[in-house]
């Protein structure tokens, strides 16, 4: 887990350009996740890879296939059902399963919890406000805490030439990871 101590390049954002803060952000928070002993579940992310590569195949077949068009006819029209459903199907997951998601976990080993996270951030445009949640990746099993959230604004982790403070930023995940874990003693 990098802490951003010295001897260590600083984590550096682009100000004025919210993607380039939510990315460093997004895998800041990662690295904290993974460094709590979770591991990342790609099972989603190897579907999209394989449905895109189904797509490719459609398309290269309907592009090089031996016949010119008007014996290939009944093949195209076929070709271009199976993009739009398979393309449908992609966006279907990341509508419905994925979200606003930046990783999925298994449960850490060793642990009595038998459901993974969902960890999901946003940060809308033209705002400051940065959200990230931890929830549960199955959230009907019986072992699945309440989702937690945290909602702050991003000048409270950068310095104004635009390095993130990881310090504070690193400590305010680990205590949203705490509070979904129930672990977080009150004070």
């Amino acid at each position: 887990m990098a802490t951003g101590g010295p001897g260590k390049n600083p984590k550096k954002a682009k100000l004025l350009d919210p993607h380039s803060i939510k990315h460093l952000l997004d895998e800041s928070v990662i690295e904290v996740v993974k460094g709590r002993g979770y591991v990342e579940d790609v099972k989603l992310s190897n579907l999209r890879l394989l449905i895109g590569f189904i797509i490719i195949a459609i398309v290269l077949l309907a592009q090089f296939y031996r016949k010119k068009f008007p014996e290939n006819r009944d093949l195209l029209i076929a070709c271009i059902a199976l993009y739009i459903v398979f393309n449908g199907l992609l966006q279907f997951i990341s509508y419905k399963k994925e979200k606003n998601a930046i990783l999925f976990t298994y449960p850490p080993p060793g642990s009595f919890n038998s459901t993974g996270l969902i960890v999901s951030s946003k940060l809308p445009r033209f705002s400051d406000m940065y959200t990230l949640t931890v929830a549960s990746a199955d959230p009907k099993s019986i072992s699945a805490n309440k989702p937690v959230q945290l909602t702050k604004s991003v000048t409270k982790w950068f310095t104004k030439e635009g390095v993130l403070v990881e310090g504070l930023f690193l400590k305010d995940v680990e205590r949203l990871i705490d509070d979904y874990n129930g672990e977080r003693k009150n004070k």
